[in-house]
């Protein structure tokens, strides 16, 4: 059985050998590179299952401009880990393209398990609407036909509403900040404002009936930074 690869980015010897020793007992088989350039062009020769990127290189590009790179052509998932734990940086890496973010020290079990989330995450993506059709719980979108149902029923949304859902539901798990939800909902309105956001998704909520005291939520809020729509089952 062929092992997964992983890409390690990073500028420090001993986080390298550490994740390359702690990756490779969950089966995984890691490479690295020690700055970005290299990290970018090894992204297209090994076509990782994922790739692990400090934020914080030393020489340019740096984690923030590995990812946007990356992501010009690519949808391989990406972990950023960083000794930082700002919200500027946070919000920096996750618009960059980053699925998700680890903060050093880190627990090797934690990450694994990071790892795995955001590979399942990108498998569902990419199967996640046969058919133009997404569905998770009791929530079906319609892509072709614009249209929502909850328990069989139809929900009307404003072109606006349906666009905020639809920009959150294709991407399952992932956070979506708040800033990418402006520049692909309201596009190039200038008049658009970030407390847009939280009123249309307070709006939406309550068409989901996706309450506070709710067992199940469609749409979660990451204090912040933005929000991040219910994994699909």
């Amino acid at each position: 059985m062929n092992k997964l690869k992983l890409l390690v980015i990073d500028d420090e010897p001993q986080i390298r050998r550490l994740l390359d020793h702690g990756l490779k007992g969950y089966g995984y088989q890691v490479f690295s590179a020690d700055n970005g350039e290299d990290g970018i062009a090894l992204t297209a020769q090994l076509q990782p299952a994922a790739i692990i990127v400090d934020i914080q290189l030393n020489s340019a590009p740096d984690g923030v401009a590995v990812c946007k790179a990356i992501r010009e052509w690519s949808s391989i998932p990406i972990l950023v880990v960083s000794v930082e734990d700002t919200k500027a940086t946070k919000l920096a890496a996750f618009e960059a393209g980053a699925d998700d973010y680890v903060t050093k020290p880190f627990d090797m079990a934690e990450l694994e398990a990071r790892i795995r989330a955001i590979r399942r995450r990108a498998s569902v993506g990419e199967s996640a609407n046969p058919g133009g059709i997404i569905q998770v719980h009791d929530l079906k979108i319609d892509l072709i036909k614009r249209r929502v149902t909850l328990k069989g029923q139809e929900i009307h949304l404003t072109p606006t509403e349906y666009e905020l859902l639809r920009m959150l539901a294709a991407h399952p798990g992932r956070i979506v900040t708040n800033q990418m939800l402006l520049d692909t909902v309201w596009h190039d309105d200038k008049a658009a404002q970030p407390h847009y956001v939280r009123v249309y998704i307070n709006t939406l909520r309550k068409k989901l009936n996706d309450h506070p005291d709710s067992e199940f939520h469609y749409i979660v809020t990451e204090p912040g930074i933005g929000y991040r729509f219910a994994e699909l089952t």
